[in-house]
């Protein structure tokens, strides 16, 4: 079966639409995988159409990491209606859960500095308004610093739900927990 994808043009749009509709910047494994949603997708050509969006100042990449630049941008929303409503759906359809993963990371974060005294972990947490929640802990070792960022990461909203929960419970209960 034919795909709806034929040529090197067509994923050079492709992957201005993806680049332009992800909500950060995501290394070539994962663009990959978003661009093969199309019988038509060649892994070769698409890696060349990459290559030379990059070249042309379309796309621009950061270390690991490729991020559509203003031009990308004009040229993809020039170019948009060429891709068929069809490819556009399932593009949106897997960019979801991802711009949904990437968000998130955006919005929890946990960094862990070396001071005089050992190790601080600075613990942050945002929502669409602004702050929620920012706390900053001294470990004695950078694995114990470490491992509190990680843990945070991994259960951001369990940390965030305790500590309301011990800050705003009466007094009896206070002393219960």
């Amino acid at each position: 079966m034919a795909g709806f994808i034929h040529d090197k043009l067509d994923i050079k749009l492709l992957v201005l639409y993806i680049m332009d509709h992800v909500s950060a910047p995501i290394d070539f494994d994962t663009l990959t995988d978003l661009a093969m949603c199309d019988s038509g997708v060649d892994y070769f050509q698409f890696a060349e159409a990459v290559s030379e969006l990059t070249g042309s100042g379309h796309l621009e990449q950061q270390e690991d990491v490729y991020a559509v630049t203003d031009r990308g941008r004009r040229a993809g929303a020039a170019g948009e209606s060429s891709l068929s409503p069809v490819i556009r759906q399932r593009c949106d359809r897997r960019l979801a859960p991802l711009n949904q993963a990437l968000k998130r990371k955006a919005q929890v974060r946990a960094q862990v500095e070396e001071q005089p005294l050992g190790f601080q972990v600075s613990l942050s947490m945002d929502d669409d308004q602004g702050s929620l929640f920012s706390l900053t802990l001294l470990a004695p070792t950078q694995a114990d610093a470490q491992r509190l960022a990680e843990r945070y990461l991994a259960h951001p909203d369990r940390m965030y739900n305790a500590l309301l929960g011990v800050l705003l419970a009466d007094g009896e209960e206070a002393e219960h927990n």
